[in-house]
Formats: C-alpha cells, structure tokens, sequence
C-alpha cells in the first residue's frame, strides 16, 4: 500500500471516530463523507470487469456493504431538539460495524502484499475473478455502507418530531 492508502483509510477512520460526538445533520453531514467515497472510487476504479465471477463478487460485497450500512444505521443515535435541529451520533454497535467495514478492506490489502498474495490469485483463479474486480468489489462494498448508513440515518432524523422545550414555573425551575 501506498502512503496515499494509509491515509485514505485514515481518513475514514478519523470520520467514523469523528462521529462518535454527536453532530448536526445537515447537508455538510451527508457531503463529506460522500465526496470522500467518491474520491475513494474514482482513485481506485477504473473500469467495470463482467468477466468470470466479477459481478458475482463485486455483487456480494455490494451486499454486504449495504447490510453493514443498513445495521448502523438503525444503531445510530438520532434525536431532534425543541427548534427542530436533528443531531446525530454513532452508537457503539455501529461505530464496531463502521470500524470494521474499513478494517476488513484494509486487512485485505495489507494482506494481498505481505503474504497472501498467492492464496488470493489462486482463489482468483479457480473462482474466474480478475484482478480489476477486487477494488470493483471493495469500494462497491464502502460506497454502499457509507451511502445507506447515510440515507438511513438522514431519513430517521427527517421523521422525529420537535422535542417540547421544558416549562418553567416563574422561579426559573422546570416545571
């Protein structure tokens, strides 16, 4: 892996962490994590293999992206305030999910290179997966947990309603 690569999935890191305090959602909230994807994608994906088993894998990790995105969703903490302002931050089964959603792409590739390479290409073979459908494959996998935790949680903020703010008796003290 390249020094571009480590901090690539730093930065993934630090946006997961970043999430554990909870922060607005607002449109900023759904850019960013976004544009890091696509960043993501169009650094490592440069074509669209069909051959073999590509589609079948790129199709799998797909899934399972979307599963993992789906799952943190729904364990994301959402609630709105008495104006109306949602907030939102990662509960602990979602910040394990997130975490190893990136860790599970960064073992892989840090394996590829230090080791495993052969086991892979020989797994590759036997399964007729080229070697353009494992980032395919794995940034599918990272766009779609990013995309549905995103769509999901923006949804559930969308549909609380207000929090009422406290009464307060005329001494100050909540009623």
């Amino acid at each position: 892996m390249t020094l571009t690569d480590y901090l690539i999935n730093a930065v993934f890191l630090v946006v997961v962490l970043r999430q554990a305090r909870e922060r607005r959602l607002d449109t900023r909230s759904i850019i960013a994590p976004l544009a890091l994807v696509v960043f993501v994608a169009t650094h490592y994906v440069h074509s669209i293999p069909t051959a073999g088993s590509d589609l079948v894998l790129a199709g799998s990790l797909t899934l399972l992206g979307l599963t993992l995105g789906v799952i943190c969703g729904y364990a994301t903490h959402v609630r709105a305030d008495a104006d109306a302002t949602r907030y939102a931050r990662v509960g602990p089964l979602a910040a394990v999910l997130l975490l190893a959603g990136i860790s599970s792409r960064l073992v892989f590739v840090f394996a590829l290179e230090h080791g495993a390479g052969p086991a892979i290409r020989d797994f590759s073979i036997v399964h007729h997966i080229s070697a353009a459908a494992w980032p395919l494959a794995l940034v599918s996998m990272a766009l779609c947990e990013v995309t549905a935790r995103l769509v999901i949680v923006h949804v559930r903020g969308q549909r609380l309603s207000p929090r009422p703010a406290a009464r307060t008796t005329l001494s100050g003290s909540p009623a």
